[in-house]
């Protein structure tokens, strides 16, 4: 795991383009536009790519807005299976944002088949996608260079999502569970990327109060009254 605060500020900055570019097509193929609704459930519902790419109809609840992470698929040189999460912190229910509900609601409708067992982001001969057929289906590495994001990897989309997660000033315990995380540290680092956050507006702020106390010769401007 990566474990510099930057990095994920950098990458939490970019969930505005991510969205945009699920909400446009950019996440699209030109054949498949089911991946739009994976990249989007990834980052807003902080799933790891085993966790995403094993999820079957069932697990998606719109009415409840949830998504629930019961296996994993875990690739091999081989081939792959499918078996617990990374951990039991991992088997967890997660809430779906609801601004993307209407994009999943698509993607069950014209790309699901109808069995409640039924993969949602399957590979072309029907078994669980793995991460090189996702990036030479969406052109992934093109793509996140035009976007003007080069290097971002899917796994960031999780970054990304963890970030604002932390960011909703949510307890270390209800994190973890969001996150699937067994452990505090992990769930830490992200708290500690937040606090580097509010220091940064913390900065900007405290610039403008100077600013104000600088604007004016008879230093009158540098008088705060209460409003109201």
């Amino acid at each position: 795991m990566r474990t510099h605060p930057e990095i994920f500020l950098t990458r939490a900055e970019a969930e505005r383009a991510l969205w945009e570019m699920a909400r446009d097509g950019r996440a699209d193929s030109d054949q498949d536009r089911r991946l739009r609704a994976m990249v989007l459930l990834a980052t807003f519902a902080s799933l790891r790519w085993g966790e995403v790419s094993a999820l079957r109809r069932m697990d998606v609840d719109l009415v409840a807005k949830t998504v629930r992470v019961r296996v994993a698929f875990v690739e091999r040189s081989t081939g792959g299976l499918l078996g617990p999460p990374k951990s039991k912190a991992g088997r967890r229910t997660v809430g779906i944002p609801e601004s993307i509900i209407p994009i999943l609601k698509e993607d069950l409708d014209a790309y699901v088949q109808g069995e409640p067992g039924a993969l949602m982001f399957p590979a072309a001969k029907g078994g669980p996608m793995r991460r090189s057929g996702f990036n030479t289906r969406t052109r992934w590495v093109e793509m996140v260079k035009d976007m003007g994001l080069p290097g971002l990897h899917f796994h960031d989309l999780r970054h990304a999502g963890n970030m604002l997660a932390a960011m909703s000033g949510a307890g270390l315990k209800d994190l973890m569970a969001r996150m699937g995380y067994d452990n505090v540290r992990a769930a830490m680092i992200y708290q500690h990327a937040v606090r580097g956050a509010d220091q940064v507006i913390t900065d900007a702020i405290d610039q403008q109060l100077k600013k104000h106390d600088e604007g004016d010769d008879d230093g009158s401007a540098g008088e705060l009254a209460p409003v109201g």
